[in-house]
């Protein structure tokens, strides 16, 4: 490697132990490192802020602020707190059903939607129905962001690299639910079972709270109707913008916005009630981490890694498959899943070769890999610095390896399942 490039994994090496140390706020490592890489030349505007594959990705830091303000403009509706009573009721009260009921709506939502959208709607619920029920959110949040993660597997839009791999490959919304919904759905039980292990075995109702949530009226808790319908005819809009992505070709974050504006202006809510929801530390996070990442990817690591792995497994599809889907688990974990699949998908693209169809299986183990690896740590996916982000900010912070000690067991325990799938689908059976 060059010398700029060594420079550059030293500082992403270092911002990455001091994060995972926790001895800095993790903003303020991102934020230093990407500092170290402009002063000595790696990061400049143009490869920071404006190049598609090594800057900051606006599109999703659009994305994500316009469905915060979403999430603000419909939290004045009230909607979250009837959704949250209703859940501890149909749960009676009880903390693991509540936590399945709220896994469940999470992983189906966010295969419909995206899983940041998901967790961005559903925090503010669960963060509702734990006061309710007097019971620690902490386990909650962190089961949602891995729900999301293994939900938002199945679809195009679920996650953000499905986006990717679906316009590099020519794949569209029902050709990823026809290859991955099934393993989804069996991945979504296991999850269950492993929540028991890590969770349920522990959890202990409060009788009086339970009580208690079973004698409320969820209806009580709408406070603005007309809102509310306003809220839900936007995000069923917005909801129709990015399943159509492929048609309409307006990004996702574009219909975000216009989403939000529509809602503001609806709402005549003012700046301070719009704007209450936004992560704003979480938004800045992810700019630092996209220059950090960016920076990998100008200097040619990622890429080097890529086209290493293409000449090593050469035309051996279980090899080449079983490689690259694990491969992709790893790396996704350690940095972004977005911009590493961004880099590898034109390595994939070449050791697909000439001929290939556009359901060629290594399409379907790098979208395994890099999706359910991004559950191994705190900042493997986006779902999972948003669930922290709004932790910390509702006074329950989640520690980087707290999340990461629950994390990296279900990647490991997912990725296997899903390769056992791969293989037998795609290898054994084809």
């Amino acid at each position: 490697m060059t010398p700029t490039a060594v420079a550059a994994v030293v500082v992403f090496a270092v911002v990455y132990v001091l994060i995972a140390s926790e001895k800095i706020d993790r903003i303020a490592a991102v934020l230093g490192g990407a500092g170290v890489l402009a002063l000595i030349g790696v990061i400049t505007v143009d490869t920071g802020f404006h190049a598609p594959e090594t800057g900051i990705d606006w599109n999703v830091i659009f994305l994500l602020f316009g469905m915060m303000v979403i999430v603000s403009v419909t939290k004045q509706t009230g909607v979250f707190e009837y959704v949250a009573i209703l859940a501890a009721k149909l749960a009676r009260g009880r903390p693991f059903a509540v936590m399945v009921t709220l896994v469940l709506v999470t992983a189906v939502a966010s295969a419909l939607l995206d899983n940041v959208t998901t967790v961005l709607l559903i925090a503010p619920v669960t963060l509702l129905v734990c006061d309710r029920l007097r019971q620690a959110p902490e386990p909650y949040l962190i089961a949602e962001a891995l729900a999301s993660n293994i939900g938002g597997t199945a679809t195009l839009i679920g996650d953000p690299p499905n986006i990717i791999i679906g316009s590099r490959a020519g794949l569209d919304f029902n050709a990823f639910l026809w290859h991955l919904g099934p393993i989804v759905v069996v991945l979504l039980a296991v999850f269950i079972g492993l929540a028991w292990l890590m969770w349920g075995r522990t959890m202990v109702a409060d009788a009086k709270a339970a009580e208690n949530v079973m004698r409320l009226d969820e209806k009580e808790a709408i406070s603005n109707p007309r809102l509310l319908v306003s809220c839900a005819v936007v995000l069923l809009l917005v909801l129709a913008g990015f399943v159509t992505h492929s048609i309409t070709h307006i990004d996702p974050s574009i219909v975000a916005l216009l989403g939000a504006g529509v809602l503001v202006a609806v709402s005549r809510l003012g700046p301070k009630e719009f704007l209450e929801d936004v992560e704003w530390s979480t938004l800045v996070f992810f700019m630092g981490l996209f220059m950090l990442v960016g920076s990998l990817v100008h200097v040619g690591v990622i890429e080097q890694l890529g086209r290493w792995l293409a000449e090593s497994v050469g035309d051996r599809l279980l090899f080449a498959g079983t490689v690259l889907l694990f491969v992709s688990g790893i790396l996704s974990a350690i940095i972004d899943n977005i911009p590493y699949v961004a880099t590898l998908t034109p390595i994939v693209s070449e050791m697909t070769g000439p001929g290939s169809g556009p359901l060629d299986p290594l399409w379907w183990a790098l979208a395994l890999g890099a999706d359910l690896g991004g559950n191994a740590t705190a900042i493997g996916a986006s779902a999972n610095v948003v669930i922290i982000g709004i932790a910390a900010r509702n006074g329950h912070p989640i520690s980087f390896w707290r999340f990461t000690r629950y994390g990296v067991l279900v990647a490991a325990v997912t990725l296997v399942i899903a390769w056992a799938y791969w293989a037998l689908r795609y290898v054994v059976l084809a």
